[in-house]
């Protein structure tokens, strides 16, 4: 089954539970793994847009959509045109600034297949942590 990892490059090599970038590439190589952006470092934007002023909330979002894409096409080649919604947060306006950035598709969170009529930048999907257990797993995948 070929699989898409949303990764958030500030962790990666940096932090104890992620990948190494050389792993990321070894498994980029098998032609199974496709590895895309999920933001740069996994914000909660309901918080940062009350934090932030909206200017700096609005370079903020730029700096979290447009950063990862240079950083994956740096270390890995890749060039990420699919984001993961951190915590599943979008509205209209990220969902403009995603699609200014170069995304092509966006996935939130929805627990459900994706359906027909399913706005591209905007799509379910389920949460595939190292917690689900194979029989979940299993029942997720369409027959």
């Amino acid at each position: 089954i070929p699989i898409t990892l949303f990764i958030y490059p500030s962790a990666i090599s940096n932090a104890s539970y992620a990948m190494t970038w050389a792993q990321l590439d070894e498994l980029r190589r098998t032609g199974l793994f496709d590895i895309q952006s999920h933001t740069y470092w996994h914000p909660n934007f309901k918080v940062e847009r009350r934090r932030l002023a909206p200017a700096a909330f609005d370079g903020f979002v730029t700096m979290q959509l447009v950063k990862p894409k240079t950083v994956l096409k740096a270390k890995l080649g890749v060039d990420a045109d699919m984001l993961a919604w951190p915590f599943g947060i979008h509205d209209d306006d990220l969902i403009a600034r995603a699609r200014a950035a170069g995304y092509v598709a966006a996935f939130t969170l929805g627990a459900r297949l994706v359906s027909p009529g399913d706005p591209p930048l905007a799509l379910p999907r389920f949460l595939i942590t190292d917690g689900v257990s194979d029989k979940r797993f299993e029942a997720i995948l369409p027959r």
